[in-house]
């Protein structure tokens, strides 16, 4: 693997532990109040299963991005660690689609089932879920553009075989 290859890849790891430290603060922080005839209610991402899962997928993946950070690059490390980021990249984006899902209830409601939009009671709320989705979505386009990286480096060691 060249220098370059590995400047490029060690910056992207840096960026995707940067975005996914950015989404799970961001996200963890998120809570309003509103009343509504009368009764308060609280909206924080604990009351969500969804957002408790995106919030373990982004520690998860942070905790992965710090640790491989400083892993030497071999050959049978390049095969785990070509695993790990389809791993990471999968939970990562399951993780979003399932938020997003429910955002998009919050915000426009479903009027078929009855659910009302919260998001006109709650806009603190609404607004910092956004921005936790803006960069956990800028985190898993970077474990998409690691993955293709690290695909590329382990077919470079089997081409140099051959």
């Amino acid at each position: 693997m060249t220098l370059a290859n590995r400047i490029t890849i060690f910056l992207l790891r840096l960026l995707a532990l940067g975005a996914s430290v950015a989404a799970t603060i961001i996200m963890v922080t998120s809570h309003d109040s509103a009343q509504v005839l009368g009764m308060t209610f609280e909206a924080k991402f604990a009351n969500t299963p969804t957002f408790k899962y995106f919030v373990g997928v982004n520690i998860l993946a942070s905790a992965y991005s710090l640790i491989v950070l400083f892993f030497p690059t071999k050959k049978m490390l390049g095969r785990i660690l070509l695993i790990t980021d389809i791993l990471m990249t999968l939970l990562l984006d399951s993780s979003i689609s399932a938020c997003l899902a429910i955002a998009q209830v919050g915000k426009k409601g479903n009027t078929h089932a009855g659910w009302l939009p919260i998001c006109g009671q709650v806009p603190k709320f609404c607004d910092r879920v956004t921005g936790s989705l803006i960069a956990g979505f800028a985190a898993a386009i970077l474990y998409f553009l690691l993955l293709f990286f690290s695909f590329h480096n382990v077919l470079n060691l089997y081409t140099l075989k051959a």
